[in-house]
């Protein structure tokens, strides 16, 4: 299993946050050291106030170079965040006010700390332990009988053939498995869970152990659909979404809807419980975005002898 890179443990081992950790002490030195030169080094000039201003900035760079490298917790990382805002504050300040020697600089060092600010803000957030539970429902009706499909979604390590986020179920016993998935921004979790309830036919339940990369727990109920017409599909998933709020908001905003992901999965089961195989047509974008593309081809007309199977 993966490390929990939530934990003060985790995260004294986390390259990245040992690297910010370092950069941290890298900036701090020089202008606690040397603070006129660093000023003169980002164009500002090294009036009085200038000196005074690099002092502090450097001063909370050894500070959290100090947090980070010795005992890491999230709050450093969401101190270099706040470092962050108030240097591009003052970096904007200068070049509203500046009277052109060392300009290009300054708008340098104005690009550099944007970037390091986008850098912190990942770190902080993926890295911390605040979480917002989220529980996702949806529904499909598959033409094929309950045992049948409760039969195929059984069969655990084959999850991944539709479901997106999924890298890999391995079965560890009568009702241990373990699960690797894709997480926001680039992220791998991993997590051991145990079946909780097995009902052929008719349900299939499962939660996380402790020591999960991200707590979570779900149910699918199978039933006959109205009229005799197939299966209906009825799947609920609740876990913690890493980061918060804001956690959430970020995954939303790089195109990782969780309530869109399960109604996709869904349809994706549909397509191989009914056909064997996921389906597009040729308009549609091809694959998955996390690991390479499912096996699929464009939709095209039933075979004669698959035509005869579907409605048999």
């Amino acid at each position: 299993m993966t490390t929990d890179t939530r934990s003060p443990s985790g995260l004294r081992h986390d390259p990245l946050v040992r690297g910010l950790g370092w950069a941290s002490a890298a900036l701090g030195t020089p202008q606690v050291l040397a603070p006129a030169g660093f000023a003169r080094a980002l164009g500002v000039g090294d009036a009085p106030r200038h000196r005074s201003l690099t002092t502090a900035v450097g001063v909370r760079e050894l500070a959290a170079a100090a947090g980070l490298l010795g005992r890491p917790r999230p709050v450093w990382l969401w101190g270099r965040v706040g470092g962050d805002l108030m240097d591009l504050a003052m970096l904007a300040r200068a070049l509203r006010n500046h009277d052109g020697r060392g300009l290009g600089r300054t708008v340098a060092a104005t690009a550099a700390v944007t970037a390091i600010t986008v850098t912190d803000v990942y770190a902080a957030v993926t890295r911390t332990r605040r979480s917002t539970p989220m529980e996702l429902t949806a529904a499909t009706t598959v033409t094929r009988p309950p045992d049948e499909v409760y039969a195929l979604w059984k069969d655990l390590e084959k999850l991944p053939d539709f479901m997106a986020h999924l890298e890999e179920v391995r079965v560890t016993g009568a009702r241990t498995s373990h699960w690797r998935a894709d997480a926001p921004f680039g992220r791998t979790v991993e997590w051991d869970a145990e079946i909780t309830q097995d009902i052929p036919g008719r349900l299939i339940a499962w939660r996380s152990v402790d020591g999960a990369d991200i707590d979570n727990s779900g149910e699918v109920r199978f039933g006959p659909a109205p009229g005799g017409q197939g299966t209906e599909i009825r799947a609920s998933l609740r876990y913690e979404l890493p980061g918060g709020a804001l956690g959430k908001e970020a995954a939303r905003y790089f195109g990782e809807e969780p309530h869109q992901q399960l109604d996709d999965d869904l349809r994706r089961f549909k397509q191989i419980a009914e056909t064997g195989e996921v389906v597009r047509s040729e308009g549609a974008p091809g694959g998955k975005r996390a690991r390479g593309e499912f096996p699929q081809h464009p939709a095209r007309p039933l075979t004669e002898d698959k035509l005869k199977e579907a409605l048999a």
